[in-house]
């Protein structure tokens, strides 16, 4: 039986987890602070910790470093990301690695689109720390998973701000969104380490919509009228950007996504919000 390290067991590794086990493999799921039956309790940003870990559990077959640094700065970014790909890598390798990041690293404001050639100079310093952790592992031969906007059950900020009246039109609308479903996201991380890629690959949807289509489509889908305009919002954590994220090298290798937009994923997740 194959034996996967996963760090982070949260809204993406825990879906992720589901893949891998109903696979037939055996997934060792670690969070900073909780334990469970079936995640065990280790800090990613203190080595002697993984060191022990590795001394009772002995090797893994990959490596799948998705922990969240929670609404954290730059410093939480640096621990979270790049100490603990370190720490990873040194106490677990040479096993395939794969690291999430996050298309925030395209720092490109004109509406084009990127992929993975495309520069990735971002302008905020929890961006640059990415940048430096996704370095560090492909350095080491690994693989880096740049994921758009995460949404899904119980967790859609764009649709949840629409139904409750605070969603804002900001200036023209016409900056461009992109997002992928968590099973969707969690479904090209299995398909990524099933693979054993190295590189970097964007995992987003087929279709990234303006500000305005997206609420243009909801005000339709709901009979509900258009949110009001406001001012530009540049004060953004993954920072202020407008691109379209092409995930075409993903694509090609075999993988697609059940959701191309987030327009078929919206009845859905209505559903669950309106059950919760």
């Amino acid at each position: 039986m194959k034996r996967l390290l996963l760090a982070g067991s949260g809204f993406l590794g825990g879906e992720t987890a589901r893949l891998f086990r109903e696979a037939g493999w055996d997934v060792i799921a670690l969070a900073r602070s909780s334990a469970g039956p079936s995640v065990l309790a280790c800090d990613i940003t203190v080595e002697s910790a993984l060191e022990e870990l590795r001394g009772r559990i002995g090797g893994v077959d990959a490596i799948l470093h998705c922990a969240s640094s929670g609404r954290g700065g730059a410093e939480e970014y640096r621990r979270i990301y790049l100490l603990g790909a370190q720490n990873l890598l040194r106490t677990f390798g040479p096993a395939p690695f794969l690291f999430t990041s996050s298309t925030s690293v395209y720092a490109q404001t004109d509406g084009s689109w990127v992929d993975e050639d495309s520069p990735a100079e971002p302008a905020r310093e929890t961006g640059r720390i990415l940048r430096l952790a996704e370095e560090f592992v492909l350095e080491r031969g690994g693989a880096v998973a740049r994921l758009a906007g995460l949404y899904g059950p119980g967790r859609f900020v764009l649709l949840d701000k629409f139904l409750d009246g605070r969603a804002v039109i900001e200036g023209d609308g016409m900056r461009r969104l992109n997002h992928i479903h968590r099973d969707d996201a969690a479904s090209a991380l299995f398909f990524l380490l099933n693979h054993a890629r190295q590189g970097v690959y964007n995992v987003a949807d087929d279709c990234p919509l303006t500000q305005f289509e997206c609420h243009e489509w909801l005000s339709q889908y709901f009979h509900r009228p258009l949110p009001p305009r406001g001012p530009v919002d540049r004060d953004r954590k993954r920072g202020w950007t407008s691109k379209r994220v092409s995930n075409r090298k993903l694509r090609r290798l075999g993988w697609k996504c059940a959701h191309p937009s987030f327009k078929e994923a919206v009845p859905g997740l209505a559903q669950s919000n309106a059950a919760g």
